[in-house]
């Protein structure tokens, strides 16, 4: 295999990532792959860096375009950086003389952060340098310049940061972007004197701070004991257990997995791993509960004062004494479940918005205001505790958690994770009410509700109490894709730290996790590996120290701490409608089986 051959194949594994069990059949292939890779990396330096603006930070308030001044793997390198963040692509190929460069500058005018790719011979051009110049005087600017190094100086009166690399193949153009988020860290200096400012020794160090995406060789995993991964989600689509599904797999704070099986129905769209699920009960641990951990840490909220002292209609009911931690534990003794939709009445919802119906249900259902407060709170605040300090799921500890938080915060829940997490993660998927910022053709349908709503549930959340409460609760309502879980999974298995970023001290991240009941095996909010080896949960090989949820759509997100690992699953297993099958299969636990000895085969455990 040439060179070029071996780059090019390289960067069609780490730019499809989907694709990596159909290049990772051949280990040895990947191995030599990785050389070339490295061999890239080694003749890459990071310059005028003194600003320490790469990697880049504060994502939230930054609006990025990615330019391209005759740069041929623009595609490449933007599928790389939109992994990371939002990034609005435009290309000098419609932009082809000084003037049309003026409209360029225009376009950029909404954008304070522009990322300029530019190969050498471009770099002769002065139209480019004189546009670079003008942009960089009122934006932040990141030159990626591919090729010769002596082209350097072309740059020698700009102090924005530069990442040059020597070689303008494909497959840099999958580096260079993670290099410039921190997915992979800058260590190289510059060997020879290029100008007066580019002299030898040049070149700035960075550290990683955001995932890496590559292969699984690169952490150390056999891509050919993977490959099990596959026929576990074809069994399952065959058997009709979900429609389709997407596995993700980070080690080590690297996405070597992340592949989209099946379609978004039987016979649907094709499954793409950019897909928005779903979440159900995952909601509990990506949502509320990181909103009550930050104000544990705030002290702002206490785990040991009673549901009363934060909710005022809970005083004079038998909630008022229960403390937050037994909510948290799922030990207040609510009774797991309430029916609400069992109890609309024909009068309670309308097909269309209006002053007397404003909360959107799904497509054509509307119920009527304060339906809420009117009727499924008062029947949660008054509902019978009877199984106090025992272990009880229920989904009324998140309507209560989400109400506690939301009176010390004073912000909905929504808004509140969006701004604090989110946002700042550049989490571009996650979120509540996602039909509000996507398209259908994004979002995975979930069951075609025959009974409730009647209609094919698209992008409205599927449990409907929470659809009942406008689609934003404490235990139900978020969409995401498997990159935005994987972010904030691997946030929580780094301690709290992520992209430069202390989202949590490491003792907040450590005491929610770990086992905090003396009656069953949970975390405050998160579940846990199960003691009861028999039960072989989440699965028989997961360690002690795994943490996670599942949801009822059929998802599941696990970390384990002891392998560095981030598992995310994301079905729809109730669609058309509910099957038991995915469970009942064992599929998300066997395909954890899978990772985690492939991991422990690469340890040689």
């Amino acid at each position: 295999m040439t060179k070029n051959n071996l780059l090019q194949t390289l960067a069609v594994c780490i730019l499809a990532i989907s694709t990596f069990s159909a290049c990772a059949q051949q280990h040895q292939k990947n191995e030599d792959l990785l050389k070339v890779n490295a061999n890239i990396l080694q003749h890459t330096v990071l310059l005028n860096n003194q600003d320490n603006i790469i990697p880049l930070t504060g994502l939230e308030k930054r609006t990025i375009a990615s330019v391209s001044l005759g740069f041929s793997y623009q595609t490449v390198s933007d599928s790389l950086l939109n992994k990371y963040a939002k990034i609005t692509s435009f290309s000098s190929a419609g932009y082809e003389n000084t003037p049309e460069l003026y409209k360029l500058e225009d376009d950029l005018k909404y954008f304070n952060t522009v990322i300029v790719s530019i190969p050498d011979l471009e770099t002769t051009k002065a139209k480019y340098i004189n546009f670079i110049n003008t942009i960089a005087k009122s934006k932040t600017v990141i030159i990626a310049l591919y090729g010769q190094q002596t082209n350097l100086q072309a740059f020698d009166s700009l102090n924005t940061p530069l990442v040059w690399a020597q070689d303008k193949s494909i497959q840099t153009a999958a580096l260079i972007p993670q290099m410039i988020f921190g997915g992979i860290a800058a260590s190289n200096k510059l060997t020879r004197n290029i100008s007066g400012k580019y002299t030898a020794g040049s070149g700035y160090t960075t550290t990683v701070t955001r995932l890496k995406y590559t292969i699984p060789e690169d952490a150390g995993v056999n891509s050919d004991d993977l490959n099990e991964i596959d026929n576990i989600t074809a069994e399952a689509i065959g058997a009709r257990a979900a429609p389709g599904m997407v596995v993700l797999v980070a080690k080590d704070g690297k996405v070597i997995f992340n592949k989209a099986y099946g379609n978004h129905t039987y016979g649907g769209l094709p499954e793409k791993v950019t897909d928005i699920f779903d979440l159900a009960s995952v909601t509990k641990i990506t949502a509320t509960t990181p909103m009550v951990m930050r104000l544990v840490e705030e002290n702002k909220l206490k785990l040991d004062t009673n549901i009363g002292a934060y909710i005022a209609l809970a005083r004079p009911t038998a909630m008022n004494d229960i403390p937050v931690r037994d909510v948290m534990l799922h030990q207040a003794g609510f009774i797991p479940y309430i029916p609400f939709h069992d109890g609309v009445k024909a009068t309670d919802h309308s097909p269309d918005s209006s002053a007397a119906f404003p909360t959107k249900v799904a497509d054509g259902y509307f119920i009527r205001k304060d339906y809420f407060k009117d009727v499924m709170w008062p029947q949660m605040l008054n509902a019978p505790i009877r199984t106090r300090g025992k272990y009880v799921y229920s989904d009324i500890s998140m309507y209560v958690m989400k109400d506690i938080v939301e009176h010390i915060s004073g912000e909905p829940l929504n808004i509140y994770v969006a701004e604090n997490f989110y946002a700042p993660l550049g989490m571009q998927t996650a979120g509540f009410l996602p039909r509000n910022r996507f398209s259908k053709d994004q979002i995975i349908p979930t069951e075609n509700d025959t009974y409730f709503r009647k209609t094919l549930l698209i992008g409205y959340v599927h449990d409907q109490g929470a659809a009942l409460v406008g689609g934003v609760s404490g235990h139900a309502g978020l969409f995401a894709s498997s990159n935005d879980m994987a972010i904030m999974y691997q946030m929580l298995l780094n301690k709290g730290s992520y992209g430069g970023q202390q989202y949590f001290k490491p003792q907040t991240v450590e005491t929610f996790t770990a086992q905090q009941s003396n009656v069953s095996r949970r975390g405050l909010g998160f579940d846990r590996w199960d003691p009861d080896l028999s039960k072989k949960y989440p699965s028989a090989t997961a360690s002690p120290q795994t943490y996670g949820h599942t949801g009822y759509t059929g998802t599941a997100v696990w970390v384990d701490q002891a392998r560095g690992l981030v598992y995310v699953f994301l079905s729809n297993r109730v669609n058309p409608t509910v099957t038991n099958k995915l469970v009942s299969m064992g599929i998300r636990s066997r395909i954890e089986d899978v990772i985690n000895k492939a991991i422990d085969k690469g340890l040689g455990n």
